[in-house]
């Protein structure tokens, strides 16, 4: 009999795609995946085992029955070879059987060790499953073989190293099954381009760009960080620290840093630059940013994702729908740090895809202040390894560092020598002091601020909120004064229509100091976003969040005076709970007996976050615990930055350009199209969308996948109206 691995794509009926030709290929792409951190052959060994059940007579007759349309019972395959290869496995090394959760797992996710090996076990003792495994070994024979590399013995390395090869298992075995079905948009590894190669490009850019902003006292600080990034590039692969002032052109020396680093460790063969951020809206500007130096082909902005259902079907629509999943195969990605993260504690097939291509890469954590502190320990153990095992440049870039390696409670970054890119970052602070902080002032009410707000001196101010629903309740109060110029700003207006939003602000502050601008925000402006402010009001919260807010305030240090920074408190000011909260309360304790000069001064936040790490369990949910004992589905469970949510599609924005893309997406899934509808998406908590009043707003299209029903503000720029929390302020 025939053996398959996959249906004929539709437009070709007669291509069957053979299961021996699946097996070499998934190998070979795993094996490839996982020589940069030394694992070439036990990729290789997962590649030949993940599918090796379908030799099953019964799987091909469902592949049948699925090319005919018909129903079938479905006929699970990955536990056959994942029991094969722990058999094996178990007679020459008992330490590394775990690497059958890998090909176990490969469509429903890595779970728990001693679960994972109970199924295979049982699966393996079954008399009733002689004759497949005769016909494993039977296919066995006929294909080539690799012997595995042994697994670390370090628990938490171990399993970290299982969650790597399980990423670039599943990422082969996506490619591969890709190239069967649309071999015109399959991904050829290996023709992308390095990042050293854009080196060139980036360089001439820059030089052009300092030249034309060749005047004024920020932009030669400017171009002193940006000459230091590059200089400090020269060094070796490792870890290291980024402190730039806001405003200091962090955006482009970073990235200087970066491709200067991968032309002067050529050899080491850096593969990609990620920068990671907090919020999507930083991610809109800097993608823009990169986009105008390197144009589209070689920047990929990544923010939103869908999980479908992990099952076993085989039914091309559902596989479809599978390949659609990220796997980061561009030379620059611009990402989230919840993209980042909790894909790095997942154990989905989908999170985990792109995991591999994170090793021998750059990677930039920018706002790194941002991190949770409640996540500090698994998050921190796990960077460390990437540096330590899978030749990653980690830069840890902020204007308010959090100082990891000089506390007493975070032992993870203990002995680790930490380079600043920039030694003399202090006398930048100084230098580029471009704003006078106010007394802390208290109001009433809402009421009274906007009453202030509203004011004619007042016509070009920020608000930053802790919360939406307190965003919008100021919002409301100017609209009811008519205060002219009036913005809002949350994450729950699609990228779309954020990006048009700041670039309408951005242009009304560049053309006149008299056209009035009242942009009343959330935290997601606060932390990069490129905006220049003669006054900024933020209300009380944590010290790094107020000094970021800062950095939106005569940011260019072009006005005659300098930028007004006003911190206020009113008595219903709420924030997120947990960590958010505590920061709040060091925050208080210390403006209490600080002036407000020296907010200006770095040292002040080493102080503030080693309070902050006091105060706060920095393995709250005992990660690192349930890392030990292979527990991947508890570990995914409870690494969480930001509560679950869900993506939903804005239909109605931009003349129903959301709901064009979506169709093309619908007809055909693929990551191309998924990439071209992100601007059009929105993530929204889970619990929202199972509330009465919320369930009539959406629509679920495709498993996974909802679209927007409801109203969309888009006249007012609240955007969806209906919910009262922005994702955003739910960060833990």
């Amino acid at each position: 009999m025939r053996m398959n691995a996959h249906t004929p794509p539709k437009e070709s009926p007669n291509n069957w795609h053979p299961l021996d030709e699946h097996l070499i290929q998934t190998a070979k792409l795993c094996s490839e995946f996982a020589i940069p951190f030394g694992c070439g052959g036990t990729g290789f060994m997962l590649g030949i085992f993940h599918d090796l059940g379908k030799v099953n007579p019964k799987f091909q007759e469902y592949l049948e029955a699925c090319h005919k349309g018909e129903n079938y019972e479905r006929v699970p395959h990955s536990i056959c070879g994942a029991s094969y290869l722990w058999k094996i496995l178990r007679r020459t090394n008992m330490q590394d059987v775990n690497l059958a959760m890998c090909a176990l797992g490969h469509h429903g996710g890595l779970s728990e060790v001693a679960t994972s090996q109970g199924k295979l076990d049982e699966w393996w003792g079954d008399v009733q499953n002689n004759s497949l495994k005769k016909n494993m070994q039977e296919l066995l024979n006929e294909l080539p073989q690799r012997k595995p590399e042994l697994l670390p013995e370090n628990e938490l390395c171990r399993e970290l190293r299982l969650r790597m090869l399980f990423s670039a298992l599943v990422d082969a075995d996506y490619l591969d099954t890709e190239k069967h079905f649309n071999s015109d948009k399959s991904s050829v590894r290996g023709q992308w381009t390095r990042p050293s190669d854009l080196w060139s490009i980036f360089r001439s850019n820059q030089l052009r760009m300092m030249w034309r902003n060749r005047n004024g006292n920020v932009n030669r600080i400017r171009k002193q960080i940006y000459y230091s990034c590059v200089e400090a590039g020269k060094q070796s692969p490792g870890l290291f620290r980024l402190t730039v002032p806001t405003g200091g052109g962090k955006t482009r020396s970073g990235l200087g840093f970066a491709l200067s680093h991968a032309v002067a460790n050529k050899t080491h063969g850096f593969r990609r630059i990620i920068v990671a951020l907090p919020y999507t809206s930083i991610i809109d500007q800097n993608a823009r940013v990169y986009r105008d130096i390197f144009g589209d082909h070689f920047v990929l902005e990544h923010h939103s994702q869908y999980e479908i259902p992990d099952e076993e079907k085989q039914d091309e629509t559902y596989l479809r729908q599978r390949l659609a999943a990220e796997n980061w195969d561009f030379p620059l990605i611009v990402t989230t740090t919840v993209q980042l993260f909790e894909s790095f504690f997942s154990n989905k097939p989908s999170r985990c895809r792109k995991l591999h291509n994170i090793a021998h890469s750059i990677l930039i954590l920018d706002e790194v202040q941002t991190l949770p502190p409640e996540l500090l320990k698994p998050t921190m153990d796990v960077l460390r390894t990437l540096v330590d095992e899978y030749g990653v440049t980690l830069v840890l870039s902020t204007a308010t560092q959090p100082a990891f390696d000089q506390t007493p409670y975070l032992k993870e970054f203990d002995g680790f020598k930490i380079t600043e890119i920039v030694p003399d970052f202090a006398d930048h602070f100084k230098a580029l002091q471009r704003v006078e902080y106010q007394p802390v002032r208290s109001y009433e009410s809402l009421s009274d601020l906007a009453e202030e707000i509203a004011k004619p001196n007042n016509s070009q101010v920020l608000v930053i909120m802790n919360t939406r629903k307190h965003a919008l309740a100021l919002h409301e109060e100017l609209r009811e004064r008519h205060a002219e110029g009036l913005y809002h700003l949350s994450t729950l207006l699609c990228g779309a229509h954020r990006k048009r939003l700041l670039l309408e602000i951005t242009e009304r502050l560049k053309s006149s100091n008299t056209l009035p601008v009242r942009l009343i925000s959330t935290q997601v402006v606060e932390a990069g976003v490129d905006l220049d402010f003669p006054v900024v009001y933020r209300v009380m919260g944590p010290l790094d969040r107020i000094v970021q807010a800062a950095g939106r305030c005569n940011r260019e240090g072009k006005r005659a005076e300098k930028g007004k920074v006003v911190i206020f408190d009113f008595p219903d000011n709420a924030s997120p709970k947990g960590a958010y909260k505590i920061g709040m309360d060091d925050a208080k304790t210390i403006l209490s007996r600080i002036t407000a000069e020296q907010l200006h001064e770095p040292e002040l936040y080493t102080e503030y976050f080693q309070m902050l790490f006091r105060d706060v369990n920095l393995d709250k949910k005992e990660i690192q615990s349930y890392r030990c004992d292979l527990n991947y589905p508890s570990v995914a469970e409870k690494y969480k930055l930001i509560e679950d949510t869900l993506p939903v599609v804005i239909t109605s924005y931009d003349n129903n350009e959301g709901d064009r893309r979506l169709q093309k997406h619908l007809m055909a899934p693929s990551r191309e199209t998924w990439r071209k509808l992100m601007p059009f998406v929105v993530n929204l908590r889970y619990h929202d969308l199972k509330k009465d009043d919320i369930k009539q707003c959406v629509e679920e299209i495709s498993p996974g996948l909802y679209k927007w029903i409801g109203v969309y503000d888009d006249k007012t720029h609240r955007g969806i109206r209906d919910i009262l929390h922005d994702p955003a302020d739910l960060v833990i």
